[in-house]
């Protein structure tokens, strides 16, 4: 369970009362850039343009719409490259552009009430039930996209009212780094790590030789739940319970954490980016984070490791799972969705998928292409089994009440981590809310 590795020296409408009520709203479900995708940008829209090279098939099949959440590759990249390709191998010509992710959601939301929606649309995965409601997606018997060689974990996120909306181009998650130097000076094994008891053991054995036990995001943000979840799902719980015994014992973890001094009070306000910070300064034995980090990991100065976030009585909890999914908008012209779909099958095909994955540090989302990243990169085994054990944020039936649960989720652990209310009593109030917010209260 180990992975291990020391520092290198180195057009149509889709009009209607659901997406004109939507199309004003941004939603934001990103666990952070970094836990959707890997783009660093925080500009609200940053278009770049990608087409193919101009051959007299492509001009004959006209142009086809790309929308993407990649506003860090720009044209030349190796993922314009690639979208300029699928676009020549299915005849057409390519128009891409991109947005910071906090802002794609809207953007399609409008373009679809005004009726000119891209042709493909690649999102972040928790939002694909919100486009699904909407009516602006079509689903796999209308576009004919295959998704049998997809792990059906993965694709619980697209999945809305018994209907599959679009195909994963990979996922990421999370696990706990952690600090070869820092644990050998405490005297802990890892691989003795397998419960939230022997976690803690070893917590407080590094903390006795001043240094730091763990760190993980907090914040009051999607981040804050997308780290809490693990640890909420890995004690049993369920979402649609917030105070439940389980989802009690999870947050009173994260407390008696802080109250003794192995998490700092910091995690209230950390991202997850200023958490692998506190992390990678080398004085602290286990961070929270997820495969966007495994570059920065390589530079941090110290050797390291990954285990999976251990469940309370034992294995690997379940951890939500990141990335993107490719879908197709619905258009007027039905006819489109052929071309759109060899586009779709063009990106997530496997050579292609195992390119991609690695420029975006995502697990695959098939297990041929996984074992090809695995034999290429032993570290990601253990993202791998995460992924394996991972669960969709809008799964168990959630859908679009997700968003309104998570707010109320991140509001319970700051109001715990700050000392203002007792974990009984935030996750109390949080279900109220929840329940409030989810019956259209």
């Amino acid at each position: 369970m180990d992975s291990t590795s020391t520092p290198p020296p180195s057009r149509p409408r889709t009009t209607g009362r659901r997406v004109a009520a939507l199309s004003v709203v941004t939603i934001v479900f990103c666990a952070g850039a970094a836990a959707c995708s890997s783009s660093p940008s925080s500009s609200s829209a940053a278009p770049a343009a990608a087409s193919s090279s101009g051959s007299a098939s492509s001009a004959a099949g006209g142009t086809y719409t790309i929308w993407d959440p990649y506003p860090q590759y720009s044209q030349g990249s190796a993922w314009t490259d690639l979208l300029a390709r699928c676009g020549s191998e299915a005849g057409v010509t390519v128009k891409r552009t991109a947005f910071d992710t906090t802002a794609l959601t809207s953007k399609v939301l409008l373009a679809a009430q005004q009726g000119d929606p891209p042709d493909v649309l690649i999102i972040d995965n928790p939002v694909v039930s919100t486009l699904a409601e909407a009516g602006v997606l079509t689903d796999t018997a209308q576009n004919h996209i295959s998704v049998s060689s997809i792990e059906p974990n993965l694709m619980g996120a697209g999945e809305y009212g018994g209907k599959t909306y679009g195909i994963p181009i990979g996922a990421n998650t999370l696990a706990l780094y952690y600090n070869k130097n820092v644990l050998k000076a405490a005297g802990v094994d890892p691989a003795s790590i397998t419960d939230w008891n022997s976690l803690t053991s070893a917590l407080a054995k590094v903390k006795a030789i001043g240094k730091t036990g763990i760190t993980f995001s907090a914040i009051g943000t999607e981040e804050g739940s997308f780290q809490f979840e693990p640890w909420f799902w890995g004690a049993g719980g369920n979402l649609t319970n917030l105070d439940s015994p389980a989802g009690v014992a999870a947050l009173t973890l994260w407390t008696t954490w802080l109250k003794d001094g192995y998490a700092p009070n910091s995690v209230i306000n950390d991202t997850q980016t200023t958490s692998w910070q506190q992390f990678a300064a080398g004085d602290t034995a286990f961070g929270e984070n997820g495969t966007w980090q495994l570059a920065n990991a390589r530079q941090a100065g110290f050797p390291y490791g990954i285990i999976p976030i251990p469940a309370e009585h034992g294995g690997a909890a379940p951890v939500p799972t990141g990335g993107e999914f490719i879908t197709v908008p619905a258009q007027t012209d039905t006819a489109r969705y052929a071309t759109s779909e060899r586009i779709v099958s063009c990106l997530s095909a496997a050579g292609n998928a195992y390119t991609t994955d690695g420029a975006l540090s995502y697990v695959a989302a098939s297990t041929a292409v996984q074992a090809r990243q695995v034999a290429a990169e032993p570290a990601l085994r253990v993202w791998v089994q995460a992924v394996h054990s991972g669960k969709a944020r809008t799964g168990d039936n959630l859908g679009t009440s997700y968003p309104k649960i998570s707010q109320q989720l991140w509001t319970a652990v700051q109001s715990a981590l700050s000392g203002s209310a007792s974990p009984q009593s935030a996750l109390a109030s949080a279900q109220s809310a929840a329940s409030s917010a989810t019956n259209g209260e």
